[in-house]
């Protein structure tokens, strides 16, 4: 099994509801075909580099996956089906690449386990004349 990451742009104008039920249907064909997902990520609203369709921002996700190479063609077929994708990009991962993610995953998941402490105040020392 190879690994691979995709990212894909959906267009601005859908609803929450209609951008969760877009990535749900590429989850689908992901896991319907034997893919195992291993990561998903949703960027949200970002802007656009260049205007895409005369459209300046675009719905950012990422799903990092393990699948044999035949699966990645299928979820691009889907992905070239769908008018709300207006931009997609999968790739297959090297060593490096694989170990690198692990490690952004990981940095990740420790921040976000990390709650926000206040600093404590530092405790004032006094100052004596002698």
């Amino acid at each position: 099994m190879n690994k691979y990451e995709t990212v894909f742009i959906l267009t601005p104008v859908l609803s929450d509801d209609q951008m969760k039920e877009a990535v749900e249907k590429f989850k689908t064909v992901l896991t319907d075909n034997g893919a195992t997902i291993v990561n998903e990520e949703n960027w949200g609203l970002r802007k656009l580099a260049y205007p895409i369709q005369k459209k300046t921002t675009g719905f950012y996700n990422l799903l990092e996956f393990e699948a044999e190479p035949t699966i990645a063609a299928k979820l691009e077929t889907a992905y070239r089906r769908d008018e709300r994708v207006i931009r997609f990009l999968t790739f297959h991962l090297d060593k490096y690449a694989a170990e690198y993610a692990v490690k952004r995953r990981n940095k990740k998941a420790a921040a976000e386990q990390k709650p926000t402490e206040e600093p404590a105040e530092a405790p004032v020392a006094e100052v004596t004349n002698e």
